[in-house]
C-alpha cells in the first residue's frame, strides 16, 4: 500500500519543479514568448501532464504565491479580538522580516518575479482572481453579511495598495532599510483608518 504522505510530497515537488522551470523561462524570454509546450519539454513531461497540474499557463507563475491565497482569512480566524488589529500586526510583522508578499524585498529574484507578475496583463488578471477568492474567504470569516463583504473589500484593497507601493519603491532602486520606516508608518495609518470606518461589530470581536 502506497504512502499518502509520500504521494503528496511527490506531487508538491512536481508543482515546484515545473513552476520554477516555467518562471525561469518566462524571465529569460518573456511570458508571451514561451509556449506551454516549451515549458513541458524543459520539465521533461507531456503537455497533458502539465495541464493536469496547471490548468492555465498563468498558473505556472501564480503557483509562487498560491500559499498566500486566503491568508487574511486564516489570520483573522486564528486571532482573538479585532480583525483589523490582527491583520495590522501580521502585515507589520511581514514588513519587519521583509516578506515578499508585502512588497518590501529587494532580493533580485523577488524583484524580477514581481516585474514579471505586474508587467504581464494576463498575469495581473489571474492575480485579480486570486485576490477575489481571498476577499471572499475573508468576508466569510468576518460573518458573511453585506457589512462583512464591504469590510473585506476595503481590507484587501489596503493590503494590495500598500504592497504595490513598497514594490514600486523597491523597483525604483531604493533600499529596504530606507523604505521600511515609511512602509510601517503607512500601514499603521491605513489600518487605523480602516478600524475607524468599520461597523462597530467588526471593530471588536471577530466572531
Amino acid at each position: 500500500m502506497s504512502d499518502p504522505g509520500l504521494r503528496e510530497r511527490k506531487k508538491r515537488r512536481m508543482y515546484e519543479t515545473v513552476s520554477d522551470i516555467a518562471v525561469r523561462l518566462f524571465l529569460e524570454k518573456g511570458f508571451d514568448a514561451v509556449s506551454v509546450a516549451e515549458v513541458a519539454a524543459a520539465a521533461e513531461i507531456s503537455k497533458p501532464t502539465l495541464f493536469r497540474y496547471f490548468p492555465a499557463k498563468e498558473d505556472l507563475v501564480l503557483y509562487r504565491i498560491a500559499d498566500h491565497e486566503g491568508e487574511a482569512a486564516r489570520v483573522v480566524a486564528g486571532a482573538e479580538g479585532a480583525a483589523v488589529e490582527a491583520l495590522r500586526r501580521h502585515f507589520v510583522a511581514g514588513l519587519e522580516r521583509g516578506d515578499p508578499v508585502t512588497g518590501l524585498s529587494d532580493h533580485p529574484e523577488v524583484l524580477a518575479f514581481h516585474a514579471l507578475l505586474y508587467g504581464t496583463p494576463s498575469l495581473v488578471a489571474r492575480a485579480h482572481a486570486h485576490q477575489e477568492r481571498s476577499q471572499a474567504a475573508l468576508a466569510e470569516v468576518l460573518g458573511g453579511d453585506l457589512d462583512a463583504r464591504l469590510a473585506a473589500g476595503q481590507i484587501m484593497a489596503v493590503l494590495r495598495v500598500l504592497a504595490l507601493e513598497n514594490w514600486r519603491r523597491m523597483a525604483a532602486g531604493e533600499r529596504v532599510a530606507d523604505v521600511r520606516p515609511d512602509a510601517v508608518a503607512a500601514a499603521q495609518r491605513a489600518f487605523g483608518w480602516l478600524a475607524a470606518g468599520l461597523p462597530p461589530h467588526l471593530r471588536g470581536e471577530t466572531r
